[in-house]
């Protein structure tokens, strides 16, 4: 399985409702484009000071890396991720992306 662990810098101007509505564009996803199992998203609560800024992600998991591929290309994740990206401070440079092969259970 991969998980794909997406951090994000949001403008300061980009309210809640905008958030949450990116958030459910993504979500939408599920079911939608073969292998993507789930979406998570929320705010950064870790006590430890390391988020480097990244005060916001989520994670999708899929079951496996081909899954991953076709969810990248899908113009729906496209159209999606372009709307999350306008949003960050910097553009892509508000987005950080770490995906990693998770062993099945």
């Amino acid at each position: 399985m991969i998980r794909h662990c997406v951090f994000v810098k949001f403008r300061s101007d980009v309210d809640a409702a905008e958030r949450a509505a990116i958030y459910a564009g993504l979500k939408a996803l599920v079911g939608r484009i073969d292998g993507l199992l789930s979406a998570d998203f929320g705010p950064n609560i870790s006590p430890e000071g390391q988020n480097k800024g990244f005060d916001d992600g989520f994670i999708m998991d899929l079951v496996d890396a081909a899954a991953r591929d076709r969810y990248l290309v899908d113009p729906a994740h496209q159209a999606a991720g372009a709307r999350l990206v306008a949003a960050l401070e910097g553009g892509v440079a508000g987005l950080m992306v770490f995906d990693m092969d998770v062993p099945s259970a």
